[in-house]
This record gives C-alpha cells, sequence and structure tokens, in this order.
C-alpha cells in the first residue's frame, strides 16, 4: 500500500478551507465570515487574490492551517465534477466530508510519526490495521466516508499512542550505566 499524501494541494482543490470554516475578526482573520461562505478574496479559479500577502492583510490564520491534503481528495476524488458555488446544495455535504477526512489524514499523519520508534511485533500489527483502516487500499466511497465513526478511530488512535508513551520514554533516555 502506497502512503497517503498528506501534502495540500491547493491548485487542486476548490477552495474548500476558504469556505468551509467560519472566521472571526481579530489578530487571525481581518473579517467575520460564516461557516459554507466562500472568503471575499477566493478568484474564480478558487485561488486567493491575496495569497502572498495573507499576514499583512489580516489573514495570519490562513497560513497556520494545513488541510494535510483533504481539500485536494474532497474536490477531485468526491465533487470533480461539481461546484460549491455553481450548486450550493452540496455544501452541507462537502463540509462534512473535508472535516471526516481531514481528521482522518491527521489521526494517519499522527500513526506515520510513530514509524521511527522500535516496537514490538504486536504493536507494529496494531499500528498497520490503524493506518489501513484510516487508508483502505481501495478507496473509500462518499457513503463510506460519511458513515466512518472518526470518533471511534481518534478514541483507538489515541489509546494506541498512549501505550507508547514507555517505548518513547526509553528511547529518549537510553539506560545509563
Amino acid at each position: 500500500m502506497s502512503p497517503l499524501n498528506l501534502q495540500s494541494d491547493c491548485a487542486n482543490c476548490a477552495g474548500l478551507c476558504c469556505m468551509v470554516f467560519a472566521f472571526e475578526k481579530g489578530s487571525d482573520f481581518a473579517i467575520d465570515k460564516p461557516a459554507g461562505q466562500g472568503c471575499p478574496h477566493l478568484d474564480a479559479g478558487f485561488g486567493c487574490k491575496i495569497y502572498g500577502q495573507r499576514e499583512e492583510a489580516g489573514f495570519a490564520g490562513c497560513l497556520r492551517f494545513d488541510c494535510l491534503g483533504a481539500g485536494q481528495r474532497v474536490s477531485q476524488d468526491y465533487f470533480a465534477d461539481q461546484d460549491w458555488r455553481d450548486t450550493p446544495a452540496i455544501i452541507p455535504e462537502m463540509i462534512e466530508l473535508f472535516r471526516k477526512l481531514r481528521e482522518v489524514h491527521r489521526l494517519y499523519e499522527l500513526l506515520s510519526l510513530t514509524q521511527a520508534l522500535p516496537l514490538p511485533d504486536h504493536l507494529l500489527a496494531e499500528r498497520e490495521r490503524l493506518m489501513l483502516e484510516l487508508h483502505p487500499t481501495e478507496p473509500r466511497s462518499k457513503e463510506a466516508l460519511l458513515a466512518l465513526d472518526e470518533v471511534d478511530l481518534k478514541t483507538r488512535v489515541d489509546r494506541f499512542l498512549s501505550g507508547l508513551r514507555t517505548i518513547v520514554r526509553n528511547v529518549s533516555t537510553p539506560n545509563k550505566p
């Protein structure tokens, strides 16, 4: 199985992070914007009109966000022929798919970070089972992703990671003579 691509690819996304999230005027965003509405700086091709000046324009929050590749996957894999601007009825489903897939990608990233640890065979197997559940060999259908219980997955990944504390402590503080 090939690893999950966790790189954001804004050129192949429909500006989901600029539509999905609400902005609250403050130090991270210069405006208030409700969830499900496009940012006024989103251009016709889903690019950012102020991309090179986001921080100066008061959009530092945009610089800190990473969709971990969920944006382009939702845009391309589930809505390749649809545009939320032309078909606003798809917005709630896009938001839910993006939310779920970003959480799946976040959990996968956390598990990937453990690959350098010297884990015993039973933990290697458990990590691989979890990673395969997060990134199955066959792509998930839209319905399967919507039905996914990401809370249960998060609980199981958290439990796995919590169980690694002893191993991490032993690696970071080797036995002293």
